[in-house]
C-alpha cells in the first residue's frame, strides 16, 4: 500500500507549465472528449457494440481524468496534511509546488508561511529557554546566598547582604527588560516626541551610569544648546543601555565616552568603550534577543542579560533611526542616527 501511494505520488504532472487552472480545465475536458470519441470510433471500426465500447471510453476517460488531475489537486492534499502537521507542532512539511498556476502560487505563499511559521517556533523556544535560563541564575544565587545565612554558615554581613541585593537588582532589570520588550513587540509603545537639549539629558544618564557601574570614566561631548526631537524616555532606554553595555566590558579605569553632533537633518549619537570589542562577524548578531559577543558569557557577573541591545535597537526603530556597531581601531564603537526635522537640531 505504501509503495502504490509513493508510485501514486511520484506520477508526472503534464499540466504543470500552465499559467491557469481554468485552461488546465479546459484541456483536460478536451482531452476527455477526444478519448472518448476515440475510443467509440476505434470499436466501432473493430466491430464492437455499443454497449462495449460506450463503458470502456468512460474507463478510459476516468483513467485519463485521475492521472491528469492528480498534478492540479495534489498540492491541495498536501496542504492539508501539512496543515493538520503543524497543528500538531510539525512545522517541517511542505508542499511540492511545481505548477505555475494559482495553485502552485498557493502551494509557495503556503511553504512560506510555513518556514516562518517554523522560525518563529523556533524564536519562541529560544526565548523561553533563555528566559530561563536568565531567571533561574540570580534566583538560584539568591536562594544559595539566603540558605547558607539561615543555615549559619555564612554570616550575615554586609557583604553578603550586598551580594544579594546585586542579584535582586538583577532580577529585577531582567523583569523590567522583559516587559519592555513585551510592549515593543506588541506594538503598545507610542512616541511622546518632544525637542529637548541633549546635552544635560546626557549628563543625567551619564550621572544614573556611575551609580551603577563607578569604575569605568565617562565623558560626555555635546555642543551647548544643541536640541533633539525624540522621546525622552524611550531615548534614555537607548543611551542607558549601550552606557551599560560599554561600561560592563571596559576595563576599571577605561574610558566611555557619549558624544553627540548633528549630522544632515540628522543626530549622531555614538558611544565608545575600551572593552575587547564585537567581531566584526558578531556585528550583525548583537542586537538580538539574548545575543552575547564572545567576551560576554551566559551568567557571568559582568555579563548582561542579551537584551539591552535589543531594546536599544527597537527604540532607534521606532524613531526612524538607525543603529549599529561602527568599526574602531580599539573598544566598542556604537553608532546611532536620529532622523530630525530641517532645523530640528541646532
Amino acid at each position: 500500500m505504501n509503495l502504490l501511494r509513493r508510485l501514486w505520488t511520484a506520477l508526472p504532472r503534464p499540466l504543470d507549465p500552465m499559467r491557469s487552472i481554468k485552461i488546465k480545465l479546459g484541456l483536460l475536458a478536451v482531452c476527455n472528449a477526444c478519448v472518448g470519441g476515440l475510443m467509440m470510433v476505434w470499436g466501432y471500426g473493430l466491430g464492437f457494440r455499443g454497449r462495449i465500447t460506450l463503458p470502456v471510453a468512460l474507463l478510459i476517460s476516468v483513467l485519463v481524468t485521475q492521472i491528469l488531475a492528480h498534478g492540479m489537486t495534489s498540492p491541495l492534499r498536501e496542504m492539508t496534511a501539512a496543515a493538520r502537521a503543524m497543528a500538531r507542532g510539525d512545522y517541517r512539511r511542505r508542499v511540492r509546488a511545481t505548477s505555475r498556476d494559482e495553485v502552485g502560487e498557493l502551494g509557495r505563499a503556503f511553504n512560506r508561511m510555513a518556514a516562518d511559521l517554523a522560525e518563529v517556533e523556533q524564536h519562541r523556544r529560544e526565548f523561553v529557554a533563555n528566559v530561563s535560563h536568565e531567571l533561574r541564575t540570580p534566583i538560584t544565587a539568591l536562594r544559595a546566598v539566603l540558605e547558607n545565612v539561615a543555615d549559619g554558615i555564612t554570616p550575615a554581613t554586609s557583604e553578603v547582604i550586598e551580594g544579594a541585593l546585586a542579584q535582586t537588582e538583577r532580577l529585577g532589570r531582567l523583569v523590567t527588560q522583559l516587559l519592555d520588550l513585551s510592549r515593543v513587540e506588541a506594538g503598545a509603545v507610542s512616541l511622546d516626541l518632544a525637542c529637548f537639549e541633549i546635552g544635560p539629558f546626557l549628563e543625567a544618564a551619564v550621572a544614573d551610569a556611575k551609580a551603577a557601574h563607578p569604575d569605568p570614566v565617562f565623558t560626555v561631548r555635546a555642543d551647548a544648546g544643541l536640541t533633539v526631537r525624540a522621546d525622552r524616555d524611550r531615548l534614555h532606554q537607548v543611551v542607558a543601555n549601550l552606557l551599560d553595555n560599554a561600561a560592563r566590558h571596559s576595563p576599571p579605569g577605561g574610558a566611555v565616552t557619549v558624544t553627540a553632533r548633528p549630522q544632515a537633518d540628522a543626530l549622531l549619537l555614538q558611544v565608545r568603550d575600551e572593552g575587547p570589542g564585537i567581531p566584526a562577524e558578531e556585528r550583525g548578531r548583537v542586537f538580538e534577543r539574548f545575543s552575547r559577543g564572545s567576551a560576554s558569557q551566559v551568567g557571568s557577573p559582568g555579563g548582561g542579560t542579551g537584551l539591552g541591545l535589543a531594546i536599544a535597537r527597537w527604540a532607534v526603530d521606532l524613531h526612524g533611526g538607525q543603529i549599529a556597531v561602527a568599526d574602531s581601531p580599539t573598544g566598542c564603537f556604537i553608532r546611532v542616527v536620529l532622523p530630525q526635522p530641517p532645523g530640528g537640531s541646532s
